[in-house]
């Protein structure tokens, strides 16, 4: 389901596995089925980034250095020390971290600019139209 192409192909692959397994599993199928347009928000953003948006790594990788140095000194000693020590290691993670795919395209995302299906939409502007039309009729 999470890799379907678009929309309505992982909307089709959620009603047959809800189909299929409701008997067997009903908590979970009900719970797909009444929370998938939540699962589904990844559609709305640019294809680039939904390899990002489908990985628990960048969590992940964020706090192994401090995991294990916090390991390797048996704890900080006090909680200020401790704090110093696990931003300090993230500030140097920090470097080796990579760029979000199309990183150009966040600023789209957070301006409101729709996409349907990891493609921009572009927008309708009708007004425009309605305006031409009145210069070339004059």
């Amino acid at each position: 389901m999470m890799n379907a192409p678009t929309k309505v192909e992982c909307e089709k692959l959620v009603d047959a596995f809800v189909t299929e397994h409701e008997a067997k599993y009903p908590k979970a199928a009900k719970a797909l089925a009444t929370e998938s347009d939540k699962l589904m928000t990844h559609f709305e953003l640019p294809a680039e980034h939904w390899k990002h948006l489908r990985t628990t790594n960048p969590i992940e990788s964020t706090f192994a250095p401090v995991k294990l140095r916090q390991r390797v000194t048996k704890g900080a000693g006090s909680r200020g020390a401790g704090l110093a020590m696990a931003h300090r290691l993230l500030l140097l993670a920090e470097r080796s971290w990579r760029r979000l795919d199309r990183h150009e395209l966040l600023p789209l995302v957070r301006a409101g600019v729709k996409f349907k299906d990891g493609a921009q939409v572009e927008r309708n502007d009708g007004a425009a139209s309605k305006g031409k039309r009145g210069k070339i009729a004059a």
